[in-house]
């Protein structure tokens, strides 16, 4: 007899195969071999053992066995005996033993533009999985700024989550009550970051002093500041600009909202962190005046951390051009994919330390959503595709062109994102204790992307036809074997949300460095009385 979740899954089957172009039973109930063919793994209080791979974490590679029991890693060392019969062991010879990856920046089930996000928290989850990624951290958008009720509606959506998952809160407006909803975000709710537009006009941009009282609340509270910039005042001028000029088409998004914009917004965003002395999180950098922007604060001591995203990595704006409206739509995103040459600089950055982690700002649009602006750029709902490719992209770009090396692929995809908010070495780690969130990845096995073959619900990909190599064969998420052998095994509801508790280690010397400050005004000036 199917238990209740397996019975649930079994009657989404048909809706899942519909609406990712995959047949059923590339989907199975999670934690039984009876299911179907390719149905196995573990589940909560399974106990698994990876034998004979390369372990790999952020601070060291080295060949040891992995043990795992209840969902989390038990033990990690060389030639661990099997014990008995009840565990299950995975052979990993010639392959990579790594965290699963966590992805900073997505928006699963979001309204925006006029319509919602084709991938759920269920679909986004399914191709997270395949892809090697085990957690994401969403971006809740208030209710008419009311962070609470964003809150609870965020937490239905992610009612039929198949993976680990955090929150941030994006902040649209400012008053007392944000202010005070903020302190509640953070102490009962688990949430450590706070997200500032700066562009997006009318709808979802701060201005200035919106930002200041943002930024300050954010420090009181050990909260990290995240910003979306770009210049919001300019763009919207630049729009008008195209549109004057009769460019109604995606390659009028890209001209409408240049890179100066978003290098301005950065330098700005930074100054008021700066003197508010608070870090600074710039989300989706895209251009080489943005990246710079952060290289010179950081030369300077400002702590500002730097998030690419895949996208802007590997792809340029020619796209944009494509005569073809259903192709060059699909590449709109702000900001936006730029020209040649800045996927490589920010390649650099990211190998040198400038920019820190990897996200995709997965934001899914099918084409009939696109289409909604076939007459006005304006109106393309803006987003892209990433979490199901991101881990494999990252390797390919970036460990197979030697650009990195595997230990700095765990950091820039898993580790130092579990450190800036908070959650490592429970994430981002295979140590004991931590949490048995792993992938098996094989530096031998190719890879084409395409639409025909992902998870997510999109008719298309960014990607298409992208070739590379580097595999992730097995994804583990919890102590449960979620992904193997090209096979989904998840059920909705499986997923478990991961507080994010304040004053990460990007606060750590904030309080001195203020005290500093002080110490060198030099002031108040006692002065006696002037004479009358």
């Amino acid at each position: 007899m199917a238990t209740p979740s397996r019975a649930l899954l079994l009657l989404l089957l048909p809706l899942l195969a519909v609406a990712t172009s995959h047949p059923s039973h590339e989907f199975c109930a999670a934690g039984g071999g009876d299911s179907g063919a390719g149905c196995s793994g573990g589940g909560d209080g399974a106990r698994i053992l990876i034998k004979g791979g390369t372990v790999v974490n952020a601070h060291r590679a080295e060949e040891a066995d992995v043990y795992i029991e209840d969902g989390v890693v038990v033990a990690v060392r060389p030639n661990i005996p099997v014990g008995d019969d009840n565990v299950r062991v995975i052979d990993a010879t010639g392959k990579y033993v790594m965290p699963g990856g966590i992805d900073p920046h997505t928006h699963l089930a979001m309204e925006f533009m006029g319509t919602v996000t084709i991938d759920d928290f269920f679909s986004g989850h399914a191709a997270a999985l395949a892809g090697g990624t085990t957690m994401h951290i969403d971006f809740v958008i208030p209710v008419n700024g009311n962070l609470t009720a964003g809150l609870e509606s965020y937490k239905q959506k992610a009612a039929n989550a198949a993976m680990d998952y955090g929150f941030h809160m994006a902040i649209t407006k400012w008053n007392d009550e944000v202010a005070r909803e903020m302190e509640v975000m953070v102490k009962e709710h688990g949430i450590n970051s706070f997200k500032f537009f700066m562009a997006y006009k009318g709808s979802l941009m701060v201005t200035d002093d919106l930002l200041l009282q943002g930024l300050q609340k954010c420090k009181s509270l050990g909260a990290l500041a995240m910003v979306h910039a770009e210049n919001g005042d300019a763009v919207a001028e630049g729009q008008q600009r195209m549109i004057d000029l009769g460019i109604t088409g995606p390659e009028g998004h890209a001209l409408s909202r240049p890179p100066i914009l978003e290098g301005e917004a950065t330098a700005r965003a930074i100054r008021l962190a700066k003197f508010i002395n608070t870090p600074l999180y710039v989300v989706h950098v895209m251009s080489i005046d943005a990246m710079e922007e952060i290289a010179k604060a950081k030369r300077e001591g400002q702590r500002v951390i730097g998030e690419p995203v895949v996208s802007g990595l590997v792809l340029d704006d020619s796209w944009l051009w494509d005569p073809d409206f259903t192709i060059a739509s699909k590449y709109v995103m702000s900001p936006p994919i730029r020209e040649v040459g800045h996927g490589k600089a920010l390649q650099a950055a990211l190998s040198s330390g400038i920019l820190q982690l990897v996200g995709t700002d997965h934001c899914t649009f099918n084409s009939t959503q696109k289409a909604f602006g076939s007459d006005d750029f304006r109106k393309i709902p803006n987003g892209v595709n990433g979490l199901e490719e991101r881990m494999h992209i990252i390797w390919d770009s970036m460990v197979e062109s030697g650009k990195i090396s595997i230990t700095d692929y765990v950091r820039v995809t898993s580790t130092e994102c579990a450190k800036i908010f908070n959650i490592y070495p429970r994430k981002g780690a295979i140590l004991e204790g931590s949490d048995a969130d792993i992938i098996i990845l094989n530096p031998e096995r190719s890879f084409v992307m395409g639409a025909h073959a992902h998870h997510s619900r999109s008719n298309t990909n960014v990607y298409e036809g992208r070739k590379g190599k580097g595999m992730v064969e097995v994804t583990i998420s919890r102590g449960r074997v979620v992904w193997e052998d090209g096979i989904l095994n998840i059920a909705p509801g499986s997923g478990r949300y991961v507080r994010m508790q304040p004053f990460g280690y990007v606060f750590d010397g904030i309080e001195k460095s203020d005290a500093a400050y002080r110490a060198s005004l030099r002031a108040p000036v006692q002065r006696g009385k002037a004479a009358a």
